[in-house]
């Protein structure tokens, strides 16, 4: 055993990849304790032990046998090229190293299958999506962490289950991160709509797309910019309904999700801001093409078409961002986050959002200034309370939750097409301009979609 060891071990190569291996396993198997008892926070050291180390581990394993067949090529002392040794396990030398060298491949075999499991599980993780390429998705990482979709793993709805959809989107992550390295990425970044994964392989996982909603009550709350803020609630009725095939129901805004209708279109400007064409398939198999104005009549000929789904009005459903300073602090005024009772505080709150700052530092700074400021010229006790304490805080989160100056990304970047107050949203089909070539067209009826109550 000594000697078959000594042999395999002669080449310097070989003896730098058993060095290696040995490090990184046992590197690897102490870290993965650590960040199983909860001790390894940080993103990058997840990149360290999910997918250094294993690499190195397989590096390692490999350059032992090549350092081996190196030693075999090289000529011995006689002038005799050296020979494979012969297999005969009758001989109790040999079947002790067989049994070594069995049981070392079983031990390989368990640190790989745990690095493979948790590399798989590490770069499907919401830390490394949006932490270890800091920058590039720090926008959408910031708002995920925010969302009612906080608790689900980007992989989820990026990836999906299966080998070939994770196979495609690390190629396709390959290129990206090409792209992070020689700094050649586009700010902001988009989402083209022929790139998006259908609903049915990423929404329809949890929510049931045949479910009926009926009416939902919505209550809109926004505030003035005067002194003392004064509210103006808005109630609306949303015939969210839906489309049952079982049912045979189909009524409201959920109706273009009825399995019934196949509703294509043509996304003009590679996402879903323009839509110029609309091909509506009824359960007949009757055909309705819908064109904008002066829009060719063959333009949806030979083009790959989009089927309407979720995220054709849920696009933002993982990463919303408020359109304008003044939404977004009417959102947080509604929930009580920014008082209401302290003075002008919608309008300083709104004007302290739409000043240009170069950075999250800068910008925390002259927010607190300005409110302190304001609040102190006119009230010091007030100034130094513990609502405008907590105004500066907030009115700060807002900036830093919807404003990224290295990426571009500024009120509006990212519209949601949910209803038509932020983007054009319904008004993309239903503009009444839609026509076919006989006159019909997609309606621009309100009481379709809503009622004020």
């Amino acid at each position: 055993m000594r000697r078959f060891l000594a042999l395999l071990l002669r080449h310097p190569l070989s003896l730098f990849g058993v060095g290696l291996t040995t490090v990184s396993a046992l590197l690897f198997l102490a870290l993965s304790l650590l960040d199983a008892l909860g001790y390894l926070t940080n993103p990058y050291l997840g990149l360290v032990v999910f997918v250094t180390l294993p690499i190195l581990f397989i590096v390692g394993l490999v350059l032992i046998p090549v350092g081996d067949m190196l030693r075999r090529r090289k000529p011995t002392a006689e002038g005799a090229e050296a020979r494979w040794p012969r297999l005969d396990l009758n001989d109790p030398t040999q079947r002790r190293i067989a049994g070594v060298l069995l049981v070392a491949t079983l031990g390989n075999a368990v640190i790989l299958s745990m690095g493979t499991v948790g590399g798989i599980h590490y770069m499907e993780s919401p830390q490394f999506c949006g932490q270890v390429c800091h920058e590039v998705m720090e926008p959408q990482f910031a708002s995920h962490q925010g969302s009612p979709h906080a608790r689900v793993t980007c992989a989820a709805c990026h990836v999906g289950s299966g080998a070939a959809p994770f196979i495609e989107t690390k190629l396709r992550g390959t290129r990206q991160l090409y792209g992070v390295v020689t700094n050649r990425f586009p700010r902001p970044i988009r989402a083209p709509a022929a790139e998006r994964r259908p609903a049915r392989d990423t929404c329809e996982n949890c929510h049931w797309p045949e479910k009926f909603h009926g009416d939902k009550l919505l209550e809109a709350r926004e505030y003035a910019e005067d002194e003392t803020n004064t509210e103006t609630v808005t109630l609306v009725r949303l015939h969210v309904g839906g489309g049952s095939e079982r049912l045979g129901v189909a009524t409201g805004i959920h109706w273009h999700m009825n399995l019934h209708n196949a509703i294509e279109y043509l996304p003009a400007d590679g996402e879903q801001g323009t839509i110029p064409y609309v091909k509506l398939t009824d359960r007949d198999g009757n055909v309705n093409e819908y064109f904008a104005e002066g829009v060719a009549r063959d333009s949806g000929t030979g083009r790959d078409l989009r089927r309407m789904d979720c995220m054709d009005c849920h696009n933002r459903a993982a990463h919303a961002f408020a359109a304008t300073p003044e939404q977004a602090v009417n959102h947080a005024m509604a929930l009580g986050r920014i008082s209401k009772d302290l003075p002008f505080i919608r309008r300083e709150a709104a004007a302290a959002l739409k000043e240009a700052y170069t950075s999250r530092d800068e910008a925390a700074s002259e927010i607190a200034a300005r409110l302190t400021g304001f609040y102190h010229r006119s009230d010091p006790d007030l100034a130094a309370s513990d609502a405008v304490a907590r105004a500066i805080r907030v009115t700060q989160d807002l900036w830093a939750a919807n404003i990224f100056p290295r990426m571009n990304v500024n009120w509006g970047t990212y519209g949601s097409q949910i209803g038509h107050t932020d983007a054009a949203g319904c008004f993309r089909c239903h503009d009444d301009s839609h026509k076919t070539d006989d006159g019909a067209v997609i309606r621009q009826d309100c009481e379709t979609c809503h009622a004020f109550e």
